[in-house]
């Protein structure tokens, strides 16, 4: 049994960072019944076309075993149905933009009047408050207005993080949330009102950055691939022009990587290098060593010599190093889902349990789950044929209605 077999949510969510949570709490077993918009759905599935060249790969990413129902809410007749999806469900989470749901009758306050069990999780980008309530709050602007730009990058240019980190932040956020809540209530009985802001999130994840300016006075510089404070912890080049990482953490690392490796154990006691605040200083000179011990080695050597001397190390792969990546075929980290547009390969959760495989069912097509969920409401065949006519909800192309 999975951990959440049993619990129903009801998700009005688009984009990254709700799909991110609510996916996380279907693949421990929970029900999520995935709400769009009947003129097109979740505008992720049309970010692009990449998977098998015709759905989105965010979309794929963020919304295999959930059930999808479209309806339209300017009617009311929609939102008497998502009202009803509300109040047989555990967790009612959404991230429309900051008061819309509420306008449709779906706020906090609202439906935990109806039922004091109910959770409800509201994510933004900024908050229900504050002069930056109704700024709008994509990936990268967020990584800009919370500092995580300004750290990342080269010394001449700041970049964004290559993922939608400030999505995946507030969608690990409205995740662990969600299960804290139902941990509660199954104590107390009661639900609760959660909020999560991209923002929030990343500034949490700034922290360390944070406290350098707070309590220094500067801004940590941007290293490249090097860490701000830690010395040596870089990319260095091999014979065979490909970089390998290696991560010194603290001096027992550096006595290490000096006579392992280096064969300089002269600079274990040498005070320009002996500590890690001296290489820091001095990073140029440190950087300079290793690279003119590593460039004369071939990358499998310096693996080999790195991994005998007990010093942390990495290849810098990319996205097809990952795919090909021994320890995701050792450790049966791949399976294969159904979608729209056929098979396709997918990752397993990094919450592994010992005893329970993770649910990865399909990634539905808009409204694949209508007729299924309206019928289990109680609307009969001419009831939802009639919905379906007047736009109130959008039935799956492959299955009409029967009659």
């Amino acid at each position: 049994m999975l951990p959440l077999e049993g619990i129903t949510v009801v998700a009005l969510e688009q984009a990254v960072a709700a799909p991110f949570a609510t996916r996380q709490l279907a693949d421990l077993g929970a029900r999520v019944i995935k709400v769009e918009r009947v003129d097109g759905g979740d505008f992720a599935r049309a970010y692009d076309a990449n998977v098998r060249g015709g759905l989105g790969t965010h979309f794929a990413w963020l919304n295999r075993s959930k059930e999808s129902v479209a309806l339209d809410l300017k009617q009311d007749e929609g939102r008497a149905i998502l009202a009803e999806l509300v109040a047989g469900a555990d967790v009612f989470l959404q991230n429309l933009a900051p008061g819309a749901a509420a306008r449709l009758g779906f706020g906090a306050e609202e439906l935990r009047a109806r039922d004091p069990r109910l959770i409800v999780v509201d994510m933004s980008g900024y908050g229900t408050r504050g002069p930056y309530r109704d700024k709008r709050a994509y990936d990268m602007l967020v990584q800009a207005e919370a500092g995580l730009i300004s750290v990342t990058g080269t010394p001449e240019t700041p970049v964004k993080a290559g993922s939608p980190l400030a999505d995946i932040a507030a969608g690990m956020y409205a995740f662990s949330g969600t299960l804290a809540a139902l941990v509660r209530r199954g104590t107390t009985g009661e639900g609760a009102a959660i909020e999560v802001t991209m923002f929030d999130a990343v500034a949490e994840w700034m922290s360390q950055a944070m406290y350098t300016t707070l309590y220094t006075g500067s801004v940590p510089p941007r290293t490249r691939l090097s860490h701000p404070v830690i010395s040596p912890y870089d990319a260095y080049p091999t014979a065979d022009g490909v970089d390998v990482v290696i991560g010194v953490q603290n001096d027992r690392g550096w006595a290490a990587l000096a006579n392992g490796v280096l064969d300089r154990p002269d600079l274990v006691t040498d005070p320009e290098y002996a500590t890690n605040q001296a290489r820091v200083r001095n990073r140029e000179k440190v950087d300079a060593i290793v690279s003119g011990v590593t460039s004369a080695m071939g990358r499998e050597e310096l693996l080999r010599r790195l991994d005998e001397a007990g010093v942390a190390n990495a290849s810098l792969n990319d996205t097809r190093g990952l795919i090909a990546h021994p320890q995701l075929a050792e450790r049966d980290r791949w399976r294969e889902v159904g979608s729209p547009v056929g098979t396709i390969r997918a990752i397993r959760p990094p919450v592994t349990f010992a005893d329970a495989e993770a649910r990865m069912d399909p990634v539905p097509a808009l409204g694949e789950h209508t007729e299924a969920v309206l019928r289990e409401l109680g609307r009969d065949g001419a009831a939802i044929g009639r919905l379906s006519e007047s736009g109130t909800v959008r039935l799956h192309a492959a299955a009409p209605p029967a009659t």
